[in-house]
């Protein structure tokens, strides 16, 4: 009687423990909080921010540089001096004094100068410019993917949650069972009917259920945190789907390998953008032609400009040799180009090998879904028949232990199969997500 109290009482604990203030929460509700607060994909958002500043940065190449200063000085300098009276336009016949010209009063001169450069042709800076939009891309196409991704561990986790609620509620009812094995075996030993050996049996089946059920009250509070931890919830909440964990039927579908799915997108994006860097290396050798022009305002006062003058022209600059650095930049641009294609083409591959391995999974997690439902009914039947036999005294108490946790194990690895089918699901269509 003490110990039939003590696990009456252990029970109690499990439940007390576990009725702890549940959030009720569906899948839309995760993935809507998922997407708007998940840190992983704010991190893919601020690296195509990134890659969109690099990318603009490349405008140079097509845009003006404009600069503006203002300087001041004084100088007894006689060239400086001279070309200051030129620039300000006050530049006299006495000027031309030979003694003024060898030893010239101090003179200020205050200038405004606005420059302007004009890039007309560069080519290696054009496909450069090329290169950082190709990077730009893949990068748009990593963060998409990067989003897909985290969408399915969404989906995988919410399965999860559903089916740590699913055990529980298995055990709860193998414990009722357990209790009420427990409660019609005291009453055969006080009747001398069993030994005191069976008793101690059907003891040790209920302990080992409340431990079962101890842990499957904390996986629901490990799914319930990591659910949070994508949403990037810190109050970590119990939560509690609000749907049970159900077989997702789908047509029979033939799954292919989609060539413009986001993350193989972003690979041939990376690898166009070592081509074009492959291209602007070679471009380097060629000269470059730029446009140029200044105009300037003098004055002895400052921030003034009674005298002004512009100059424009261009530039053809070529680079002749600079001691083979061109040469060693462009070999290791063309091996990192090749590399990427290799580096495609294998992740094509592997692509396909995940894609038919996840088709196995699918298959076969269907084909265990039938033989673990078949198992579920052989075992509940089992059970319901020696359960009748031992309540009339025509079972042996191991034959009924037996087959109560056989039952048990059944119903729990039928739920699991259907995670696994659900998963399995979920993961081909998101290899096959374009």
């Amino acid at each position: 009687m003490k110990k039939s109290i003590v696990f009456l009482a252990f029970f109690g604990i499990s439940l007390l423990a576990f009725s702890q203030e549940t959030t009720l929460i569906t899948k839309e509700e995760v993935l809507a909080r998922v997407k708007e607060n998940n840190n992983s994909i704010k991190i893919s958002q601020q690296e195509v921010l990134a890659a969109q500043g690099n990318f603009r940065q490349s405008n140079a190449v097509l845009l003006p540089t404009i600069g503006v200063s203002h300087t001041g000085i004084a100088t007894t300098n006689p060239l400086m001096a001279f070309g200051s009276k030129l620039n300000q336009e006050i530049l006299t016949a006495a000027d031309f004094n030979p003694g003024l010209l060898n030893n010239p009063n101090q003179i200020e001169d205050y200038a405004t100068r606005i420059e302007v450069q004009q890039p007309l042709v560069n080519l290696d800076g054009l496909y450069q410019r090329k290169a950082a939009k190709a990077k730009l891309n893949a990068t748009e196409m990593q963060s998409e993917r990067t989003q897909d991704y985290t969408y399915l561990q969404v989906d995988k986790a919410y399965m999860q949650l559903q089916l740590a609620y699913k055990m529980v509620h298995v055990l709860e009812k193998a414990q009722e069972t357990a209790l009420e094995n427990k409660r019609l075996a005291d009453n055969s030993f006080t009747q001398g009917y069993l030994q005191k050996s069976d008793v101690l049996a059907v003891e040790v089946r209920v302990t080992e259920i409340s431990n079962q059920l101890q842990y499957a009250n904390s996986n629901i509070k490990n799914a319930s945190n990591y659910l949070s931890a994508l949403m990037d919830d810190t109050s970590y909440a119990i939560l509690k789907p609000a749907d049970e964990l159900a077989i997702i039927s789908r047509e029979e579908e033939v799954f292919n390998l989609p060539g413009n799915r986001k993350d193989i997108m972003a690979m041939t994006y990376a690898s166009d953008a070592y081509k074009n860097m492959y291209k602007a290396d070679k471009m380097s050798f060629l000269p470059r032609l730029n446009a140029f022009g200044t105009y300037e305002l003098h004055d002895d006062e400052i921030f003034q400009g009674d005298a002004s003058g512009f100059l424009f022209g261009a530039a053809l600059q070529w680079n002749l040799f600079e001691g083979s650095k061109r040469i060693g930049k462009m070999q290791t641009s063309k091996a990192e180009f090749q590399k990427s294609k290799l580096e495609l083409h294998q992740y094509k591959t592997q692509s396909q090998v995940e894609l038919n391995r996840a088709e196995r999974m699918l298959q076969d997690a269907k084909s265990n879904l039938e033989l673990t439902a078949l198992a579920l009914e052989q075992s509940k039947e089992s059970l319901r028949i020696r359960t009748n036999r031992f309540e009339q005294g025509l079972e042996k108490t191991t034959e009924l232990l037996l087959a109560e946790t056989q039952f048990s194990q059944k119903e729990l690895e039928y739920y699991n199969t259907i995670f696994q089918h659900n998963y399995a699901l979920a993961y081909v269509q998101f290899l096959t997500k374009e």
